[in-house]
């Protein structure tokens, strides 16, 4: 963790051989994650709200963030090394520095002297579909910047996950920018999740397209589909958009998710049955397990599974990060 600029180095690269591209760059079988480091504030809140005066909530402070959740679940289902590249403030930068490791992720984090971490209130509605609202102060997330990308970031790295936040700031559209360009480079696979229908919408369907090109897989939920198709359809949605990037898993939530190459729907994963508590940050446990399971080995299909299965657990918890690892206790 560094002030103003460059992310950390403190873990090193990760043992293996030499790059093949002949970059000099170290090959493994790490994970790099860059994206969005979050404070969310969770309301859960039993009915509607009552404008203009007081409705009961339990209201917890908890680490956040798209990319950050992404991590933390792949390492939460197996994924060796894996790293996070985001921009927070020094207001809590300690916190999330040790709320990441906690969870198995060596964390990067570059602190902005200027902006506060991001903050997102995630108001939950508490009846049976467990739905959720967001309100967002960005902050020091989406001021993440070319300046904070290193090639070396790729040292050791099998696969690149990018955070769909990054495209909604010029800077970090920028970082993407590089960041395809060092990967393509490497010879290195990547990830993109869109993130947010929302800020999508306002971003325009064509230019994130043209944004993208070069990523190997799309991970989009079924409204994140549709807007970028204008399909109704979410199987049609899917198909069409694996024109444009080689694999598409498209998120459909309770109803499992679909898996799309070449124009086609190749196969429709059912989701597990889950009592939902909080559906915050079920999409970036969807996106973990499978990058996890991408990296032992999976097919899509089944790495979509994991998926599907990680969604399930994640929305039976508040928050959008894992259980905490527990460990035995020393011996003696």
């Amino acid at each position: 963790m560094t002030v103003d600029g460059r992310p950390g180095r403190e873990g090193g690269t990760v043992p293996g051989g030499t790059d093949p591209g002949g970059t000099g760059g170290v090959v493994g079988r790490g994970l790099l994650v860059v994206g969005d480091v979050i404070t969310d504030v969770v309301a859960l809140h039993a009915g509607p709200l009552a404008p203009g005066t007081d409705t009961t909530a339990s209201i917890r402070t908890v680490a956040g963030g798209a990319g950050a959740n992404v991590a933390c679940w792949a390492a939460h289902r197996g994924a060796a090394d894996v790293r996070m590249l985001g921009r927070v403030g020094t207001d809590a930068a300690a916190w999330h520095e040790r709320e990441l490791a906690a969870q198995g992720v060596r964390p990067q984090l570059v602190v902005d002297p200027l902006a506060p971490t991001g903050t997102v209130i995630c108001m939950v509605d508490g009846g049976a579909a467990a739905e959720r609202t967001f309100l967002t102060d960005s902050g020091a997330a989406v001021r993440l910047e070319p300046a904070d990308w290193s090639d070396g970031l790729l040292d050791g790295v099998a696969r690149l996950h990018l955070s769909g936040y990054l495209l909604f700031s010029e800077s970090g559209r920028a970082l993407v920018t590089v960041a395809l360009k060092a990967a393509r480079a490497r010879a290195v696979p990547v990830s993109l999740d869109p993130a947010s229908a929302g800020f999508l919408a306002e971003l325009g369907a064509e230019r994130f397209l043209a944004l993208v090109e070069g990523v190997d897989v799309l991970l989009p939920s079924r409204d994140e589909a549709r807007l970028l198709t204008g399909l109704a359809d979410a199987a049609e949605a899917a198909a069409e958009l694996s024109r444009r990037v080689p694999l598409v898993v498209a998120k459909q939530g309770h109803e499992g998710a679909l898996v799309a190459r070449s124009g086609k729907v190749s196969a429709r994963v059912p989701a597990v049955p889950a009592v939902p508590r909080d559906t915050t940050g079920a999409g970036d446990a969807f996106t973990g397990a499978f990058l996890a399971a991408l990296l032992a080995g999976a097919g899509p299909e089944d790495a979509a599974a994991e998926g599907c299965r990680a969604g399930a657990r994640a929305v039976e918890r508040v928050g959008g990060r894992p259980p905490l690892p527990s460990y035995p206790p020393l011996p003696g």
